[in-house]
């Protein structure tokens, strides 16, 4: 859209147009959508009946507002989304620093400016996109960042005292004047400087040093904050949180089929990639569900929270990793295979914080424990559950009531699996198909799938078993080895042996 064709106050006294504070247009253009049934915050999942309405709400109380949530929860691009919210164009006195309305002109700048020129004021007109202030909290910001202050240099420039408001240099906030400002992390902000954010917030004017200044600011602000932060690395002070009058929950998903549809939308795949790498909806359902597993586990701190971007590079890494196999072995196409999976933990381990138990056990250790967890997790929904077979553990159950007998009676004869990361998909189908009623398994549960899925879900089964401990699985250099249980149980000497294996049911 074009800016409109006005370029003087005469000419936009003229035309009629009326100005409104910011919170006023927002409101307005809110109640548009809303009366169009149109989404205000499109590609906010999860979010439809929690956090987009009572943004809603605040914005239509005019308010300013605290997101309060963990990391990862869209707070930002909630606050960024609300650009979408402003009008296309705005006038503004040109060559004013801090967006000066034309109507309500509050600089020495502006006034002095159109006391000179009167209705051939030159008038400028500001696109939303160039509405938006983001400031991110650290310790170092100051008052001058924030605020303003004295600039020796402009009053050398144009020889003026310290005492004239010409000598000024304006902060971030006046300059987001009649924009929407956020500042994420607001804990990290010292208190003195949060201090300084107390008249903006009630009366809309700043101070600046000495000067008696009253620039009636017109900004919608906006807070981001970790809730935690309160104890772990500073607060927001009372007094400020008081003058914030909308303090809004942020969650994570709370359904799998929500963090599926995020990931669906957020992740960044190739083109080619997706030509030659197909991914089935049961790994997507892996990789999501190691981020629900990592929120529940008492290794990982649940203060600072486990962020959507968990499941959203690890999805990316498992199909870098299934193109990586592919390329190496000159295949046109592949699928993501379980044992892919064994590279996404490189993106589980940056995107978790330790408790204490969790250093000790190690990064890398606990990122493998939530991927086993997760295989454990969805087994349950694709096949029958070995935990109730468990528990007849020493009964002797025919084939019809213990599905996988036949499985784990080919391990139990000494029979081994070696699944190599780099294998070929048909060499992998061909290694499949030598474990005894493993296909047949499949086949009893998934009568439709063809040759590739079925393949899949072969090779899901033995990952499935050995998370229920009924074979043993070892990731070793280059590849994964299935085997019988007891057998590496009893070889606890080897240089391979994983305490992993050990587990407390097996002894009772």
């Amino acid at each position: 859209m074009d800016s409109p064709n006005i370029k003087t106050l005469g000419e936009l006294k003229k035309s009629g147009y009326v100005s409104k504070p910011i919170k006023q247009e927002i409101r307005d253009n809110l109640i548009t959508k809303l009366q169009a049934k149109e989404n205000p915050f499109p590609g906010i999942l999860g979010y439809e009946d929690s956090v987009v309405p009572d943004t809603e709400r605040a914005l239509l109380s005019q308010h300013n507002i605290l997101f309060l949530g963990l990391r990862g929860q869209a707070k930002t691009r909630m606050a960024r989304q609300m650009i979408d919210l402003l009008d296309a164009y705005i006038p503004v006195i040109a060559g004013s620093e801090i967006n000066d309305d034309p109507f309500h002109p509050i600089s020495r700048y502006a006034i002095d400016l159109i006391t000179e020129k009167g209705d051939d004021t030159p008038i400028a007109w500001l696109h939303r996109s160039e509405r938006y202030g983001e400031k991110l909290a650290t310790p170092d910001v100051s008052v001058a960042d924030l605020i303003g202050d004295i600039d020796p240099i402009k009053a050398a420039n144009l020889k003026l005292s310290f005492a004239d408001e010409r000598v000024l240099h304006y902060g971030i906030i006046p300059r987001s004047n009649r924009c929407i400002f956020v500042i994420n992390e607001l804990p990290d902000l010292q208190a003195r400087i949060q201090v300084s954010l107390f008249n903006i917030l009630e009366e809309g004017d700043l101070q600046i040093r000495g000067f008696k200044l009253r620039l009636p600011l017109d900004v919608l602000f906006v807070f981001t904050a970790n809730p935690e932060d309160y104890t772990n690395r500073g607060s927001i002070v009372t007094p400020l949180k008081d003058r914030i009058e909308s303090q809004i929950l942020t969650h994570y998903p709370k359904s799998l089929e929500t963090a599926l549809q995020i990931t669906e939308q957020e992740a960044a795949i190739l083109e080619t990639q997706q030509q030659k790498v197909n991914v089935s909806d049961l790994v997507k359902r892996l990789i999501e569900q190691v981020a629900f597993e990592a929120r529940g586990s008492e290794l990982v701190d649940k203060k600072s929270g486990v962020s959507a971007r968990l499941s959203i590079s690890a999805f990316e890494n498992a199909i870098s990793a299934a193109e990586r196999r592919a390329i190496i072995n000159n295949e046109k196409e592949t699928q993501v295979w379980i044992s892919d999976l064994v590279g996404i933990i490189p993106s589980i381990t940056g995107k978790i914080e330790l408790v204490y138990e969790g250093e000790q056990e190690g990064p890398y250790q606990v990122a493998y424990n939530l991927l086993e967890r997760s295989i454990r997790t969805q087994f349950g929904v694709y096949f029958p559950n070995p935990d109730s077979l468990k528990k007849r553990r020493g009964k002797e159950t025919g084939n019809e009531d213990n599905p996988y007998k036949a499985i784990t009676r080919w391990f139990d004869a000494g029979n081994h699996l070696n699944v190599f990361l780099e294998t070929k998909d048909e060499d992998k189908m061909q290694l499949l198909y030598k474990v005894d009623g493993l296909h047949a398994l499949v086949k009893k549960y998934f009568k439709g799938a063809n040759e590739k899925e079925s393949a899949l879900l072969m090779e899901f089964v033995l990952h499935g078993l050995a998370a229920h401990s009924l074979i043993s699985k070892k990731v070793l250099d280059g590849k994964i080895e299935f085997k019988d249980l007891m057998g590496s149980m009893l070889n606890i000497g080897s240089e391979h042996f994983d305490e992993e294996d050990l587990n407390e049911e097996d002894f009772n």
